[in-house]
């Protein structure tokens, strides 16, 4: 059985059948009297919105809900401590950063996960994004002074300005009696954006920069003195027991790499019950990858880090689904028409392909062996070419037809919120991604329909746009 209670500033969970009891705090960020002591570096916002043209630059609108620090080379910042001390514990929270900013996560002051922006790393280290930091030592050699560090198991990292999750399970090193500590403290796990990136990982004395000697309890602290970083949702949860970390189950995994470009034919789950039957994944050696539903034309899904587990579509009798490993942004909620042909720009958007002669061609493969998708749609040929960034930051996307026309529009993306933040640069959900038209695109239209927002734009001849995530 599990109950869950929830009352302001507090929350309870308890799995009665299971090894997990915790007893926490959901930080109601209406204030900041849940810190010690915060610095004006530290202040709360109703919205915070990255530059993604400059360094360490975060727009700040005021109000409540959001934690920001704000900190620069002239105007440096302070960390921030929570009044409360804690053992054993479970925290969970969102983070997004500016550009090229750096900050961290402190278990009870001493024990540092790194915050940094490492949008499109191949090969992330201890001190990049969810990397445990290193410990330091300064009588050793200078190439020696750093050790321990423990780098994520791949880089599950999104891109500035995009709010990010992570969750930590930590145990609390232990003492006895007279102080002689007789247990290191131990990560038993952190996911970063839904990916497992450490597991069970012994913590042999505090990381570079702790607060002060180790102990059995001690403050959750943000680091505020290195960049400009913002919070929400933060929820520290004391454990009275430690959970086994994350198991794959009785079957071995089937996972499937992309060192060089590699397709998979698939089903794709997108949301609860609803799946893609005719899906393809495309990953490559950027470390970024994609699904795309070939019954409607559909960019399903892209992701940053490891392709594919194909462990439910193969093992056993399967079930014909692949799974992607990395961290994944869902683009949308269903399979729907990329393309329609509309009256006018208010009109309703045609939700499936009855009616329109819609027909997939399959694809053909460009000079760099990658996919470029091919369907017929109210008698237009379609060329659609997603192709993943060098950079490894996300997607480029190009539309051309070969029957131009003023009434047909291409559906950028249904969300709850669509926000232009720069000249054709716009943030999309609940900045869970960025939709960014080329230099001489049409303008959009953003929309309500049905308490929600759709953004839609005329192709003409060919549709330019990046996908940033």
């Amino acid at each position: 059985m599990n109950i869950n209670v929830s009352k302001t500033g507090f929350t309870a969970i308890v799995w009665l059948c299971g090894t997990l009891l915790a007893f926490g705090q959901r930080i109601d960020l209406k204030d900041l009297s849940a810190f010690k002591n915060p610095s004006n570096s530290w202040s709360l916002a109703q919205n915070v919105v990255a530059d993604l043209n400059a360094e360490n630059v975060l727009k700040v609108t005021k109000g409540e809900g959001i934690l920001v620090n704000q900190s620069t080379a002239k105007k440096a910042g302070t960390d921030l401590y929570t009044a409360n001390e804690y053992g054993d514990v479970s925290v969970e929270l969102d983070y997004l950063t500016a550009k090229g900013s750096n900050s961290g996560i402190y278990l009870q002051g001493n024990y540092e996960i790194q915050i940094d922006d490492a949008w499109g790393l191949k090969n992330p280290s201890s001190s990049n994004n969810g990397g445990i930091y290193q410990r330091w030592d300064d009588s050793k050699p200078e190439a020696e002074k750093g050790f321990g560090g423990v780098a994520p198991r791949q880089n599950a990292s999104k891109a500035p300005g995009l709010w990010q999750h992570i969750k930590i399970i930590f145990q609390a090193p232990k003492f006895d009696a007279s102080g002689t500590k007789t247990q290191n403290a131990k990560i038993i796990s952190i996911e970063l954006n839904g990916v497992l990136i450490h597991e069970n990982v012994e913590l042999f004395g505090a990381t570079r920069g702790a607060a002060g000697d180790e102990r059995a309890k001690g403050p959750l602290r943000l680091q505020g003195d290195h960049g400009s970083v913002a919070f929400r949702n933060i929820e520290i949860k004391e454990l009275s027991e430690i959970p086994r970390s994350n198991q794959n189950g009785d079957a071995d995994p089937i996972y499937i790499e992309a060192a060089s470009n590699n397709m998979i034919r698939s089903f794709v789950d997108v949301a609860p019950r609803v799946r893609s039957v005719h899906a393809i994944s495309v990953g490559g050696p950027e470390k970024v990858a994609y699904s795309y539903d070939l019954d409607n034309g559909t960019l399903l899904q892209g992701w940053h880090g490891d392709f594919i587990d194909a462990t439910p579509m193969w093992d056993g009798r399967g079930n014909g689904t692949s799974r992607a490993l990395g961290s994944v942004t869902r683009f949308t909620q269903k399979p729907i028409l990329a393309i329609a042909k509309l009256a006018n720009d208010q009109a309703k958007w045609v939700a499936d392909t009855i009616g329109t002669g819609f027909r997939t061609k399959g694809y053909v493969m460009d000079k760099q062996d990658r996919p470029e998708f091919k369907y017929i749609i109210n008698g237009t040929n379609v060329t659609d070419a997603v192709k993943i960034m060098e950079n490894g930051q996300g997607l480029t996307r190009e539309i051309a037809v070969d029957k131009p026309s003023k009434d047909l529009y291409f559906l950028l993306a249904t969300a709850s919120n669509i926000e232009e933040v720069a000249k054709g640069l716009y943030l999309i959900d609940d900045k869970a991604y960025y939709i960014q038209l080329a230099e001489g695109s049409a303008k959009p239209v953003i929309r309500d329909v049905d308490g929600k927002k759709e953004i839609i734009v005329a192709i003409g001849t060919k549709l330019n746009y990046t996908i940033l995530f």
